[in-house]
């Protein structure tokens, strides 16, 4: 039997889907590479919506992992700085939920025809690009859709959706358009106007508390493997140059152990607060990656452990629990490097009251500017998703304070040692919670649930074959 012959529609010829595959790779690039083409992530998108209807299943597990290395591995290069030739599966890893879109975007369209596929595809979209990016051990969430538009002016906008939403959004106009030939005059007009009315969203959700009248002037220096006399050093001169500073800030591993006697000497001697990376640790094999708070008096006020640690790197524990620092201007929440990549870890301490984010981050400088540039679209986005403003502090760039709305209005280059970052941050009274988390939380059991329920099908209907 041939398996194409159940298609709802004449299936892709190779030549029809190499040019679908060739265009969603270029559209992909262009999209995350050149801000005036952060639109194309749709086409992309639209490219894989057709790809569903490859006449085979295995050429749609190929198909996806093919789009998927020559999509994201460019731009995952220093994987190899990082794990060697380990590199290799872990971009495997993530083009096989490209595969798997693909796949069981085909046995959505042969099972319930194209319309319904199109009705399906954001949700399974969402389901699989939340779970790959939440929920399981090698969870990854750069290089979603979403996060094209952590430098686009349309930011303050889009964030409305939440990173996740404005993947479901996007994937929904890709697969009307991929069916609207299919519909009646009615049924485009009646599509149309629901997806349009959708896209409104962020107009009619309530904004974030007004601002609480309270004021945080935070400044730190880029600094990567200072003694902590260097550190003292750079230090005074992030004072001298920034006198007006509440509270300095240091990156990620700015201590490897915590913060030591001079350093919380010179808290002291100033009458300042600090902000430091350091470890807490717990046995002679164990820690926790730490951002410490010292007060005016040199003792350790606050401290927050990393949640998420680098897999398969020396990066400590989980922490134990997370907390908002309820510091002399309001509430602040910490979350160290890799931290920000997870809503599920910055949801929490907006639900805890942080009216600002704080992230201390190591990004290595051999690990090379790709790595930094891709970096540096998370802080934008939580900005503008929680409608609070963010201060992220490196050890070789590229750091940034960005407002509430998204924008970054500084930054310290990479790889940049010594350079100095200063922000007025205006804190709200509470940030927002996008709309898109409860629901890409759903979609991921419901795509759960259809792959259970194709897979079963699948079954069924080989054993009624035999």
């Amino acid at each position: 039997m041939n398996p194409s012959a159940s298609l709802p529609n004449k299936p892709l010829s190779w030549t029809g889907g190499l040019s679908f595959a060739a265009a969603a790779v270029v559209s992909f690039h262009l999209a995350y590479q050149f801000a005036i083409c952060h639109w194309c992530i749709g086409l992309f998108l639209y490219c894989l919506f057709r790809l569903a209807g490859l006449a085979t299943a295995r050429q749609a597990r190929w198909f996806g992992m093919a789009i998927g290395l020559a999509a994201y591995a460019p731009h995952l290069a220093f994987f190899w700085t990082l794990f060697g030739g380990g590199a290799i599966a872990l971009w495997c890893v993530l083009s096989f939920w490209l595969a798997l879109f693909l796949t069981a975007g085909r046995a959505c369209l042969l099972r319930f025809g194209p319309v319904n596929w199109a009705v399906a595809a954001p949700f399974l979209w969402t389901g699989l690009e939340y779970f790959r990016s939440e929920l399981y051990y090698l969870r990854f969430t750069w290089l979603n859709a979403g996060y094209v538009f952590s430098n686009s002016p349309a930011l303050p906008f889009l964030a409305g959706f939440g990173v996740y939403g404005i993947g479901f959004l996007l994937m929904a106009w890709a697969a009307f358009v991929g069916v609207a030939a299919r519909l009646s005059k009615a049924g485009r007009l009646a599509g149309g106007v629901a997806l349009a009315g959708v896209s409104t969203l962020p107009l009619w959700l309530p904004a974030a508390a007004g601002p609480a009248g309270k004021v945080i002037h935070v400044a730190g220096v880029q600094l990567d493997g200072s003694s902590p006399m260097q550190t003292r050093s750079a230090l005074d001169m992030l004072l001298k140059k920034f006198p007006g500073t509440d509270l300095f800030v240091l990156s990620e591993y700015a201590f490897l152990g915590p913060v030591p006697p001079e350093i919380r000497g010179w808290c002291k001697e100033r009458g300042q607060w600090l902000a430091a990376g350091g470890e807490e640790v717990i046995s002679p094999t164990q820690y926790y990656n730490t951002a410490f708070v010292v007060g005016p008096d040199g003792a350790i006020a606050f401290q927050q452990a990393k949640c998420v640690p680098v897999q398969f790197m020396k990066d400590g524990l989980p922490a134990r629990e997370q907390r908002a620092w309820d510091s002399p201007w309001g509430k602040l929440g910490f979350g160290i490097c890799y931290d920000a990549s997870y809503t599920r870890v910055t949801d929490k301490l907006i639900g805890l009251g942080a009216q600002a984010l704080i992230f201390p981050t190591m990004d290595s400088a051999d690990w090379g500017r790709g790595e930094h540039e891709l970096h540096s679209r998370i802080g934008p986005m939580r900005a503008a998703e929680y409608q609070v403003p963010v201060f992220r502090l490196c050890n070789t760039g590229i750091s940034q304070t960005v407002d509430a709305h998204g924008r970054v209005t500084a930054s310290a280059p990479f790889p940049g040692l010594g350079a100095m970052l200063s922000a007025r941050l205006e804190l709200p009274a509470r940030g927002r919670m996008p709309p898109d988390r409860g629901p890409a939380c759903l979609a991921a059991a419901a795509t759960a649930g259809l792959m259970l329920s194709l897979i079963f099908d699948a079954v069924r209907r080989r054993r009624r074959s035999k």
